[in-house]
């Protein structure tokens, strides 16, 4: 992950929580109660939640042991009790052995789901792998225009139908064009209507079924995108998707444009599940895989050192 990209996408957590860090690590301060319930506050603010209150307690229970005795010391714990807690928290993608490496991406409407896509497919392109989509999202019209329109920028294949298709029988026909073409990776975006689970999940079925007619080990990593911005909402939906989809990794979206950026450590608590991908601005190449340390360091403000 670019250091200097990450900075810039964490701006609005780290201003909220790395200002307020400073503040309270200000000269004359005293490490006393009050000292550590501003903490605590203040990692809230930043949408810690429980993980927040968890760490100061874990920095109080050190300063009644008499083993963080200055204001100063208190960073330091802070940082390494975030990055236990998100220890493990990044993964790499997924390879198929031989053949295409089939990736479906879900995420509820308005998630940033389709331009993560596209994002995600320039990123693989970037390191020189062919790529192509597969618009299964039949039921919105528009995230199968805005995918093709993102096709069409990246220089990337999509195979799609009219809205309303069957998305199994669009992912049964981008498959065969992927095995067809000798094709790297092939992403295929599908519905995300948590308010219909049952529905859902009966298509996801059918999807992979269809799929895996092609490529019987497929698919071959599951992506959930989560919009940042929700904070703690994005806790839940991570929450309710995980019992209706076996998910593999998350995406994090719309980092940039929020202040809540430690709902990743909430998000960690609930799914066990690797954060494989942040977005961090609107421009195509601003996706970054997941690395714990610098994102703790950004989000705190040790990055900027």
């Amino acid at each position: 992950m670019a250091l200097g990209r990450l900075l810039r996408g964490l701006k609005r957590t780290r201003d909220k929580l790395a200002d307020g860090l400073g503040r309270l690590f200000g000269a004359g301060r005293r490490l006393d109660d009050d000292f550590l319930e501003e903490l605590e506050e203040l990692l809230y603010t930043a949408d810690l939640g429980n993980t927040g209150s968890d760490v100061v307690e874990q920095i109080q229970a050190g300063y009644k042991r008499k083993e963080i005795k200055e204001v100063d010391e208190v960073r330091e714990w802070l940082r390494q009790a975030l990055l236990e807690r998100i220890e493990g928290a990044a993964g790499e993608l997924t390879r198929a052995p031989s053949g295409p490496t089939v990736i479906l991406v879900a995420g509820v409407n308005g998630s940033g789901k389709t331009t993560s896509i596209a994002k995600l497919a320039h990123f693989l392109q970037s390191r020189g792998d062919s790529v192509l989509l597969c618009a299964s999202d039949t039921f919105r019209a528009a995230a199968v225009e805005q995918l093709v329109l993102w096709s069409e920028r990246i220089g990337c294949g999509i195979i799609q139908q009219g809205t309303g298709a069957d998305p199994a029988a669009v992912a049964f026909d981008a498959t065969e064009a992927a095995v067809a073409r000798g094709v790297d990776w092939l992403v295929v975006d599908t519905a995300g209507r948590l308010h219909t689970q049952k529905n859902l999940m009966r298509e996801l079925e059918k999807i992979v079924r269809v799929i895996q007619k092609r490529i019987h080990d497929a698919p071959h990593e599951t992506l959930l995108v989560l919009d940042a911005t929700t904070g703690q909402n994005a806790i839940r939906q991570a929450s309710e998707f995980s019992k209706v989809a076996p998910v593999s990794g998350l995406i994090l979206a719309k980092l940039d444009g929020t202040a809540k950026g430690g709902a990743v450590f909430g998000i960690r608590e609930h799914i066990d599940v690797p954060v494989k991908f942040v977005g961090l601005g609107e421009q195509i190449e601003d996706l970054a895989a997941f690395d714990p340390v610098q994102f703790v360091d950004g989000v705190i403000g040790d990055g900027e050192k």
